[in-house]
């Protein structure tokens, strides 16, 4: 759930807080500094081309020169003879002499040779000849450490230890509950700490304080990140973002000084809110991982942060919110009571939820009249608030495309299409036995869907290839969410993925790859079956395998606890053939008694492409019992 935020309304901290407001140094004076470097490149530059058209002579030989009358003029000064011949020599039109003796201007009349006073200035020489070379390479070497450091994220040398962290003002968020739906039982728990934040004496009375920590846990796309934005542009109060990954770098020490001025920034400020998102990447359990070597730099900044939740006083107005998608990695110590003292748990939400988050991403766009935004809803079970609005601007470029002047129904119906299923392929050609092969497929998990009454009803069954490899799809929209699914359910569930490669045999004689797929999805809930549902009468009611807990899906390793023996194993195995063959079994048999409406329904699919229940009445649900 992610509002639009105008970036040209961000203000940060430091222009927010006049008091403790950095120098800043402006464009104006870098390049005022860049000028004056120039200059002093080319003073230096000119100085050694003056000095390849001197010749420096000895006091005799320019005396033998001033009485053969070589010479055109002399600048005298206290150590040194200037001057100019009258004919250049050795290409050098100028010279330079030691002085020798006081009494010289007598000499100069003598031969008529115009003479001047010289003011020496050797310490400028000096400077330019020594010290600004010296300074230039400096300078030159520092700008290029500078522009490597920052282009690999260092930033300078003396800012290494500085908090990167974002600090947006309530205008700079934009964001408060009104634009944040579909997880009330989170904004109500994170109200209190609004309430907190703008009533700190009505919650002292009674000696209550506000939990120094608030982690935020569930799937990425839910809004963890919006609802921390929310509570800080709902009490108006700075807000300090900042990622994980942010405090940990190359330098050794650098995360903690990191923690530490984060704390300081926040302290100055308070009230405020500090928000961690991806905690996992900074909080890991530490000695956790399998790969082994150093840990001191992430362990370092971990224990830096134990010791900041220690040593803030939660009465002062700093309320530390985290978010992580990885709650089963983090660290024990983070975890306990006084530092992270809350857990809110902000999952997918539900259809009315979900019907919650849509109209406030419709408000974006301009929709039809009576758009039945419950129906969108019912038909995105398990999407995400991200999911949402994807879904939203996705039904906004179909409508776009077909140049629509309001998003309907049917744009957000391709749209989900297009989300779950992929892009239609119309160019794919399939040769006729495959596109027949391909129709009674599909009929086959339509028919079985439509003659199960647990099963969700069939919405569309389509022929066309889809980009992400199906050559067509049968499409299920569910009635209502579901929390928990009985044993007979799976079992119809098993018996509609089953019922493609069953009509293949009935109509073919042969089974084809086509239902890689489907035994792919069968075999794995068999498997939860027996093994973490203990829905096998012979193995008994037990738990046999345990996934790890995680909001990101599937183990990444696909590493199952197994507690069983090998011969256990062989009768686990052979419970899920029995399951997966029942439900062959009876996908073949349900066919077989309808196959005039299968054989119907093949002949329009093959005619259309694709078909509704209200082009074909035998794809209409069958009445519940």
């Amino acid at each position: 759930m992610t509002p639009v935020n105008s970036v040209a309304g961000r203000r940060s901290y430091t222009e927010a807080m006049p008091k403790s407001k950095p120098p800043k140094i402006s464009s104006a004076h870098i390049n005022l500094g860049y000028f004056v470097l120039a200059w002093m490149l080319v003073l230096l530059i000119q100085a050694w081309f003056q000095s390849g058209q001197v010749l420096e002579m000895s006091y005799s030989e320019f005396r033998q020169r001033l009485t053969e009358g070589q010479i055109a003029n002399v600048q005298v000064g206290e150590t040194l003879l200037r001057g100019q011949f009258k004919t250049p020599v050795d290409a050098r039109p100028n010279f330079v002499v030691q002085r020798v003796g006081k009494d010289i201007a007598d000499e100069l009349d003598k031969h008529g040779v115009q003479y001047t006073a010289m003011q020496e200035q050797t310490w400028l020489r000096d400077l330019l000849s020594w010290v600004m070379p010296a300074l230039v390479f400096v300078g030159l070497w520092l700008f290029v450490i500078r522009r490597f450091a920052s282009r690999q994220g260092m930033g300078g040398l003396m800012n290494v230890g500085r908090s990167k962290a974002r600090v947006y003002v309530e205008k700079a968020t934009g964001v408060t509950f009104d634009d944040v739906a579909g997880v009330d039982e989170a904004k109500s728990e994170l109200l209190e700490v609004v309430s907190f934040l703008t009533e700190r004496t009505h919650y002292s009375r009674l000696g209550a304080h506000i939990p120094k920590g608030i982690l935020l846990v569930g799937p990425p796309g839910c809004g963890k990140t919006l609802l921390a934005r929310a509570v800080a542009g709902q009490a108006g109060v700075p807000f300090f973002s900042i990622s994980g990954s942010e405090f940990v770098e190359m330098f050794v020490g650098v995360g903690a000084a990191r923690v530490r001025d984060l704390f300081e920034q926040a302290a100055r400020v308070a009230p405020c809110i500090v928000f961690i998102d991806e905690l996992d990447s900074l909080g890991k359990a530490r000695g956790a991982s399998a790969m082994g070597g150093g840990h001191d730099e992430k362990e370092q900044t971990l224990n830096q942060l134990l010791a900041e939740l220690d040593g803030f006083d939660p009465s002062d107005g700093i309320v530390l919110l985290a978010a992580t998608n990885r709650p089963e990695v983090l660290d024990p110590a983070l975890l306990r009571a006084g530092r992270f003292d809350r857990r809110i748990v902000i999952d997918r939400p539900d259809k009315r939820g979900r019907q919650a988050v849509l109209e406030v991403h419709l408000r974006r766009i301009p929709t039809a009249q009576n758009l039945p935004v419950d129906q969108i809803a019912a038909m995105t079970p398990g999407f995400s608030g991200a999911d949402l609005a994807n879904l939203v601007n996705e039904a906004a470029i179909v409508a776009t495309r077909r140049n629509a002047d309001t998003v309907g129904l049917d744009d957000f119906t391709a749209a989900i299409e297009r989300i779950v299923a992929g892009a239609e392929r119309p160019g794919r050609l399939m040769n006729p036995h495959e596109r027949q092969r391909v129709a009674w497929h599909e009929m086959g998990h339509a028919l079985a869907a439509a003659s199960l009454p647990g099963s969700d009803p069939v919405h569309k069954v389509s022929i066309i290839p889809r980009s992400i490899g199906s050559l067509g799809y049968t499409m299920q929209r569910p009635i209502e969410d579901r929390f928990l699914i009985t044993e007979p359910e799976l079992k119809d569930r098993m018996v509609v993925m089953m019922a493609g490669r069953a009509a293949e045999e009935l109509s073919f004689g042969s089974m084809s790859t086509g239902a890689a797929d489907d035994l792919a999805k069968v075999t794995d809930i068999a498997r939860r079956m027996v093994t973490a549902y203990g829905m096998n009468h012979t193995l008994g009611q037990s738990v046999l395998e345990r996934d790890g807990t995680t909001y990101l899906g599937e183990n990444m390793l696909s590493v199952k606890q197994k507690d069983y023996s090998e011969a256990t194993a062989r009768e686990i195995d052979l419970a899920i053939r029995a399951l997966v063959n029942e439900a062959y079994e009876k996908a073949r048999t349900l066919l077989s008694a309808r196959k005039e409406d299968l054989s119907a329904g093949v002949a329009l699919l093959l005619e259309h492409e694709t078909i509704t229940p209200a082009e074909f009445a035998p794809l209409r649900p069958a009445p519940k019992p």
